[in-house]
């Protein structure tokens, strides 16, 4: 105890060099701190924008009322699952532990705005109303609306502008519009959240889904929704159902099927890729700009640095200034980049309905990479320092 509290003492003694040589040009601190805030902001945004994606893309995985699922090898996400044929989930029902097998229909459609009249695609997802397949309890209270023809559920937190319609809805009014040129009739509502895949979600049963995809074969399903029995282990059942099935369906528990979307959008799109270079380029952008402050900073110094070397301090003295003064820029970048982030992510949260939230762990994140970002530079703009003789500068 008594050898950690004589350092810490010494610690506290300790003239602020760093700070103080900050603070005496006030102008070019301002300056870095501004630099290393946009530094923050980029990366916040980009981290903010990745989360969102993926997020957004597998809300309704999330809120499936199922323990395993069964696509086609070929699926790509949920929008591009391609389709095998239904008497795979009669199969299923023939494995000990499943307690149903149910169909589950998702397709891009063409959807015309009941206000604007302008058409933007939509997601339609058709399942067996006699089955809930979501815990969401707004659809399982209007179950039996979609059995009627051409009745569906309309996601209230899509994307654009429907007030008026979601107004008319909530007076338990109908409002009708197309989809695919066939004309609906939307008589409830839900919430989940527009994606980067589409702009909102219709829900209808399985019969109205293919009422309005004609195209799509009775005989097959694009997913196929396995319930268990009762203490049945998800893991052993899912094994079985893979040496029992056939290979033109691929057997995934609910986990594994939402990191199958999870994977999609980081790995086979340009867009995840995208927002992995934004952070990047931030922190790359924040490395130049500490560097720039603090290089200029060890030049204007260099005799007084010098002259603490003629005194007998050593490099590692020398080097501690530079790296408290890179914390110090460190800190005080990131709290305006904090604030600005946040207020952005309202800003963009109020104009798409994507789920851009500032969480504690993307904080700690950013912030320990602003203190990658201003050490590696601090340790570039050393260099010349411990390169210097007090003999050369005098």
């Amino acid at each position: 105890m008594l050898g950690l509290i004589k350092p810490l003492q010494q610690l506290r003694n300790r003239t602020p060099l760093g700070w103080l040589q900050l603070s005496h040009d006030k102008g070019r601190m301002v300056v870095a701190v501004a630099g290393i805030a946009f530094a923050d902001v980029l990366m916040f945004m980009q981290l903010g924008f990745q989360n969102a994606l993926f997020s957004s893309n597998t809300r309704l995985h999330q809120t499936l009322q199922t323990d395993i699922v069964l696509i086609h090898p070929q699926a790509r996400n949920l929008i591009n699952l391609s389709s095998f044929p239904r008497r795979r989930l009669y199969q299923a029902m023939n494995v000990p532990g499943v307690k149903s097998a149910e169909p589950l229909y998702v397709k891009i459609g063409n959807w015309k705005n009941p206000e604007t009249r302008r058409e933007t695609s939509i997601m339609v997802v058709g399942f067996n109303p006699d089955r809930p397949a979501f815990a969401l309890p707004e659809v399982n209270q209007n179950l039996n609306s979609i059995k009627l023809p051409d009745t569906v559920l309309f996601d209230r937190a899509s994307r654009g502008n429907y007030q008026a319609a979601i107004a008319q809805i909530n007076q338990g009014k109908s409002v009708k519009t197309e989809v695919d040129r066939r004309t609906i009739n939307i008589s409830g509502l839900f919430t989940i959240g527009a994606s980067f895949a589409a702009d909102g979600i219709l829900m209808t049963s399985d019969q109205n889904y293919l009422r309005l995809f004609p195209r799509q074969n009775a005989t097959s399903v694009n997913a196929g929704l396995i319930q268990l029995q009762p203490g049945a282990d998800p893991v052993e059942v899912q094994q079985v159902l893979k040496a029992y099935l056939s290979s033109d369906v691929k057997v995934l528990t609910k986990q594994e099927f939402i990191e199958f979307e999870r994977n999609y959008w980081a790995n086979n799109t340009a867009i995840g890729f995208i927002f992995n270079l934004g952070v990047a380029m931030g922190f790359v952008v924040g490395v130049i700009i500490v560097y720039q402050v603090l290089s200029t900073d060890v030049s204007d110094h260099m005799a007084e640095y010098a002259t603490f070397k003629a005194m007998g301090y050593r490099n590692i003295y020398l080097l501690g200034i530079v790296f408290e003064e890179a914390i110090i820029l460190s800190v005080l970048g990131f709290l305006p980049g904090v604030g600005v982030s946040v207020g952005l992510y309202h800003l963009t949260r109020n104009a798409t309905n994507l789920p851009l939230y500032m969480t504690i762990m993307r904080a700690v994140t950013v912030l320990i990479l602003n203190m990658v970002m201003c050490s590696i530079s601090g340790t570039i703009a050393t260099r010349k320092l411990q390169a210097a003789d007090p003999a050369d500068i005098f």
